[in-house]
């Protein structure tokens, strides 16, 4: 109803409850004494003649009795109650009526002596007042004789006031307006409405899983389903159930009931994968089995349900042609970045609320800066929750730091290629459309310590703006059965997001060789190998597996991935170009000899770690950055590698 619609059916439904409360106190004085056919009585079913007759909609105490069954002497009951909380004189009526001073409240037994057409079978628990908790029995005594009392929701809700019951607040929210979900997901929410429109035996409707990571599609979808219905929609976290069983039952009762007066479906979110609440869990899958009208799960995964029918819907993100339609209405008044947004649905599978909120945060006035401020806010929107897996690399070094020979950076290169270009040559050219396999973009890097594997996948994702993530592979490897491709899964699901670089540092511990299977152990070794190929094949970003022994990977690997870099020991020439980029350019130095310091028989790494010990020692001496520094340095760094230093590697330094 509109405010003035709903203004004149409270005061309406208000004049209707009174004349209602009218009747009902003229029951009692005829019990107490009163004739039996009076001016009053007759005043009093005229008054709520003309009352019924003039509501605009069905009034509150109508719409109850309908609801919940109630019969003419169940409602008067209900009426009895409500009276002592909205008629002053009601009280003192009902003492006189029960011939005790003491007993000034109403009870089963006035009930059945005072009201008409009573029936014993309305003070029994499976009937309406009770199994629905319209009233409340006080404990303790005899059934009959003991107090009355309305429930507070429905007595307001009598009153034409509407709210949600208290002992729901807090755990039950209402869902507000949503923006209408994209057309793919509108094709759900309408199989939704189909399904349960179709359900007419009066059995349970089917509960409706939707499966998938974005909590807000399942919003979305649910309020669109629910909308259809002509049905408001609230929303329940799994996490905020209650875990005791008669708690659960509780909360199923009072939902059916508030359910049934509103109008209402009920949303259960369930995100929190690693909850392992036994407790929790039982009260959820109660809930789902039990609670009457229409219930959605959204949730990562299906819950089997044995006491009552469910249908899954799977719920992915929008479709990139949605994913471009959202971008562009929701950067209307921005017509120049249209091959930004090309570039933008290519690398990140964002979610519409992703999307709407990344251009609230891309603000930038400028195109240029627009598009950079776009593609930053879409970086932090889709960075993948892996602190416990994984150490984010702030990346900083670019392609000049690289000293590699030109094969190795022309691969480099192509993988940067391959990685910008996908969408293009996987889904506007087809070639995702001829085999879905082989489409994830894979990278070996093999070589000793030191040679610069590392700074290359800083280098590429500095170049394509992506996040990098170097995986723990000490929190990944579990010795328990299993729990190795959980924690893969994990990894791979939460970077699809942004297409992040995913570098296994050392992969020769995660991806070595399958082994001949002699127990139960090998076995599932075995499985965590093929797990790691599929995955490997079909995430749409970048992993990198870097190693100091080629020869220890799986062969499988290797036929698989996709581009093999060496990163060979640095001749002369390549060291003394390490060392000619090796200190920023604030560095003060004093007579270095980059060909005489090439002469140092190491890696990038190591000449890093000499580059920067020196620096240390003449920082400490308040000098620049002399050959003499480095000496000292390299020394230190030679007898931590237990490495002798030559005559030929520094003579004529000093």
């Amino acid at each position: 109803m509109n405010s003035p619609s709903l203004h004149n059916w409270q005061a309406a439904n208000q004049r209707y409850l009174t004349a209602a409360l009218a009747r009902t106190r003229l029951a009692l004085e005829r019990h107490i004494g009163g004739p039996e056919a009076s001016p009053e009585a007759a005043s009093a079913r005229l008054s709520f003649d003309e009352s019924a007759r003039a509501m605009p909609a069905p009034a509150a105490l109508a719409k109850i009795s309908s609801i919940f069954g109630l019969t003419a002497f169940e409602q008067d009951i209900l009426l009895l109650c409500a009276g002592m909380e909205m008629d002053a004189s009601f009280p003192a009526l009902c003492a006189s009526a029960q011939g005790d001073p003491l007993r000034a409240y109403p009870t089963f037994s006035l009930a059945l002596a005072a009201l008409p057409d009573a029936h014993w079978s309305a003070l029994t628990p499976a009937s309406p007042l009770r199994a629905w908790k319209l009233i409340e029995v006080s404990p303790g005594g005899s059934l009959v004789y003991s107090p009355l009392k309305i429930d507070e929701r429905i007595l307001h809700y009598l009153a034409g006031v509407h709210h949600l019951d208290g002992r729901l607040v807090g755990l039950i929210e209402p869902c507000g307006p949503l923006d209408p979900p994209v057309p793919s997901h509108c094709r759900i929410a309408d199989r939704i409405f189909a399904l349960w429109s179709d359900a007419s035996d009066g059995s349970l409707l089917p509960v409706a899983q939707l499966c998938g990571s974005d909590p807000f599609a399942g919003r979305e979808i649910a309020f669109a389903a629910s909308r259809s219905l002509g049905l408001n929609l609230h929303i329940l976290s799994a996490t905020d159930l209650p875990t005791l069983p008669h708690e659960t039952d509780t909360l199923i009762r009072l939902w059916d009931r508030e359910a049934a007066l509103c109008g209402s479906a009920l949303l259960i979110e369930d995100f929190e994968p690693d909850r392992v609440d036994s407790s929790r869990e039982n009260a959820l899958l109660r809930i789902m089995n039990a609670a009457h009208g229409a219930v959605f799960l959204s949730a990562p995964a299906r819950r089997p349900l044995r006491q009552r029918r469910a249908t899954t819907f799977d719920v992915g993100k929008p479709a990139p042609e949605e994913q471009r339609s959202l971008w562009q209405a929701a950067l209307r008044g921005s017509p120049g970045l249209n091959g930004t947004l090309d570039l933008l649905t290519a690398q990140f599978d964002l979610s519409a609320r992703a999307i709407r909120n990344a251009t609230l945060e891309g603000d930038a006035r400028e195109t240029g800066a627009e598009a950079a401020s776009l593609w930053e806010a879409c970086r932090a929107l889709s960075r993948p929750p892996l602190e416990s897996l994984a150490q984010r690399i702030e990346p900083v070094a670019v392609r000049e730091d690289l000293v590699l020979p030109a094969p190795a950076l022309a691969i480099l290169r192509e993988i940067a290629v391959h990685v910008r270009q996908r969408t293009r040559v996987y889904d506007t050219w087809g070639f995702a459309r001829k085999s879905n396999r082989g489409l994830g973009i894979s990278a070996l890097f093999s070589g000793a310590s030191g040679t610069g594997k590392t700074m290359a996948a800083e280098v590429l994702a500095n170049e394509l703006g992506l996040d990098l993530y170097r995986i723990d592979l000490s929190a990944v490897v579990s010795k328990y059965i299993g729990e190795t491709e959980k924690n893969l899964k994990r990894v791979f699901d939460a970077a699809e997001g942004g297409g992040a670089i995913l570098l296994f540092d050392e992969a020769d511990a995660l991806f070595g060789k399958r082994s001949e299977v002699k127990d139960s152990h090998d076995r599932y070794a075995n499985i965590e190998i093929s797990y790691l190929l599929q995955r490997m094949e079909s995430y749409r970003g970048l992993a990198i597996l870097t190693t100091n022994l080629k020869s220890a990977l799986d062969p499988a690997f290797l036929r698989r991935i996709r581009f093999l870099v060496q990163f060979p020991f640095p001749d002369a020439a390549q060291r003394a170009e390490i060392w000619r980029h090796i200190f920023p350019c604030q560095v003060p130095a004093e007579e270095l000899s980059f060909d005489r310091l090439a002469r140092l028989n190491v890696a990038g790494g190591t000449i890093r770690n000499i580059a920067l010990g020196a620096a240390f020692r003449a920082a400490d001496a308040g000098e620049p950055v002399r050959m003499v520094h480095l000496l000292e340095s390299a020394r230190t760094e030679y007898a931590k590698l237990e490495k002798p230093l030559t005559e030929a590697e520094i003579g004529g330094w000093l």
